[in-house]
């Protein structure tokens, strides 16, 4: 209310300067500009946007000025706690946890209250998700398995799918494509981010603490209890949520589950009659600086990779072919093989009102792994300059656009095609 109030007096002083033309002008830009960023395809265009950045800036002659930017040591000192990490792994360690709490709210309203709710609406996107988490893995495999362990350990990193990158594709093309599209992507992609953190917390977990591990335990065991009084302070889950935070970045034990495991002590239920649930209340508020700031700052610390001297042969190692093939080729053989079997089978309903077209296009998309992948290959390949983590992020970066370009081909072809069988309008 307040920012629609101000910026109803900006846009009166405005009017009270301009010509009436040029201020309608200005105000259906402005309309547009806002309108946009509420969208889906506003955050993918931020995403986009860092990335190319730092893919151009690693490529220029100022190239050291970029790694010697994401590889500055910062400390932070507060008590007892006290560490010194990379900017590249502050931002990956300590920011990427709020991203992670934004998935877990996601998770949480989908199961209670969302696509995820009902037998009957589970079984379709997540059968489609495991069949999209094994196509990757097995292409992975197949073309790495004779490699050293390091190497090997890099398989899940295409088995991921980015939500805000594959609805903002959606949202391109998917005027005239029915709602259930959006929704079953939805779904999938929140039933693949939890096999993701499952396998995040799995496999690359390292040494584990002990003592910071129990001051985790302890800090969302109170965070559970906090649960319980509806009118606690957001102050207060907020100074939980970075307790929790900081113990678990000291346990060795991934940051990504803790953000997952604070989101679920976060009550669905309102504080006070006609006010909207605190969970929503965090997600409403909390999102906006993840699109818009997070996921941007991550894309700009980990997708800048140096492309001169790779020869073809590097570009074609097993791992780049590995990650790029296993999220174009294994997501959307995964996926629409998993739907095809299971609605064939009577297990399940395509989703209403679309056509097996429009599934294969959403299939392709669900090869956008790009944040989640990224992350992986961050985890598997900790080595910034690496060998391996170059190959890795060059796979996430050319499978991720080929899937968007083969899903958003797709998706226009039949949104196209739809409009067309519904002939001219009266």
């Amino acid at each position: 209310m307040v920012r629609r109030a101000a910026a109803g007096k900006h846009l009166s002083s405005m009017r009270l300067m301009l010509p009436g033309s040029q201020w309608l002008e200005m105000l259906l830009a402005l309309r547009g500009t806002l309108d946009f960023l509420k969208t889906e395809a506003g955050g993918g265009a931020a995403l986009a946007a860092s990335a190319l950045v730092a893919l151009v800036w690693a490529n220029t002659p100022y190239a050291h000025l970029y790694f010697h930017l994401i590889e500055t040591p910062f400390s932070v000192q507060f008590g007892g706690f006290a560490q010194t990490l990379s900017f590249r792994d502050w931002v990956k360690d300590g920011l990427m946890a709020v991203f992670y709490f934004v998935v877990g709210l996601e998770i949480k309203q989908e199961v209670r209250k969302g696509e995820l709710s009902s037998p009957r609406k589970l079984v379709l996107p997540v059968g489609a998700a495991i069949g999209g988490m094994i196509g990757p893995a097995l292409i992975y495999l197949v073309l790495n398995l004779g490699a050293h362990s390091g190497v090997v350990q890099g398989w899940p990193t295409g088995v991921a799918t980015d939500i805000a990158f594959a609805l903002a594709a959606l949202a391109l093309v998917g005027r005239g494509l029915p709602d259930s599209l959006r929704l079953f992507l939805l779904a999938l992609a929140i039933a693949d981010d939890i096999g993701a953190v499952g396998l995040i917390g799995l496999l690359f977990t390292g040494h584990v603490h002990a003592w910071p591990l129990v001051g985790a335990a302890l800090t969302l065991a109170a965070l559970i209890g906090l649960s319980e009084w509806k009118d606690a302070p957001f102050l207060f889950r907020a100074a939980g949520f970075l307790i929790l935070g900081a113990f678990t970045l000291q346990s060795g034990v991934s940051t990504s589950l803790a953000g997952v495991a604070a989101a679920m002590t976060v009550p669905i239920g309102s504080r006070r009659p006609h006010q909207a649930g605190v969970l929503k209340h965090f997600m409403e508020s909390v999102h906006p600086y993840v699109a818009f700031g997070i996921l941007p700052l991550f894309a700009f610390t980990a997708a800048g990779v140096p492309l001169a001297g790779h020869a073809v042969a590097d570009l074609l190692s097993p791992v780049t072919v590995g990650v790029s093939l296993g999220l174009f080729l294994g997501e959307q053989v995964g996926v629409i093989g998993a739907a095809f079997v299971m609605i064939r089978t009577g297990l399940a309903r395509r989703p209403t009102g679309a056509t097996w077209l429009e599934l294969y296009g959403v299939s392709l998309l669900c090869g956008i792994g790009f944040t989640m992948s990224l992350y992986i290959a961050a985890l598997a390949f900790p080595d910034p300059v690496g060998q391996t983590h170059t190959e890795a992020t060059l796979g996430v970066l050319g499978g991720s656009l080929i899937s968007a370009v083969a899903g958003v081909a797709v998706l226009s072809f039949a949104a196209r095609r739809r409009e067309a069988l519904r002939g001219p309008r009266g």
